[in-house]
């Protein structure tokens, strides 16, 4: 057999079928509501985030006073079926200072604490 013989015996590539190309305007709209239902319920609604979804990912967009509020934003969306999530809230500069300010408290704690003496009880 020759090798054009069998260049033309051989059986065609398999397709694979093409990959999800995130979600429905349906879908999107039903997450958005669902993210919005929790916005509402928790203590980071009053700052005024704004979410909106497209294709299952779920766009943040605002500003905080409160560091962890931009990662509560995350997981907010992610619980409500959003595929990825694009955080754009801001940090306000005082927040970052005051979340220093506390990882130093804390570790200035942690050393005293290891400083002191065991005792036996």
């Amino acid at each position: 057999m020759s090798v054009c013989a069998f260049a033309q015996t051989a059986k065609p590539a398999v397709k694979k079928a093409p990959a999800a190309q995130g979600t429905s305007a349906q879908e999107d709209r039903a997450i958005e509501a669902a993210i919005r239902a929790k916005l509402e319920k928790s203590k980071i609604g009053k700052d005024g985030f704004k979410v909106h979804v497209q294709g299952g990912v779920a766009t943040w967009e605002g500003s905080t006073d409160v560091l962890q509020h931009k990662g509560a934003a995350t997981r907010m969306a992610k619980s409500a079926g959003a595929k990825a999530v694009r955080n754009n809230i801001k940090i306000s500069d005082s927040a970052k200072q005051k979340a220093g300010d506390n990882l130093d408290q804390g570790r200035r704690r942690a050393q005293v604490k290891r400083s002191e003496p065991r005792t036996d009880h």
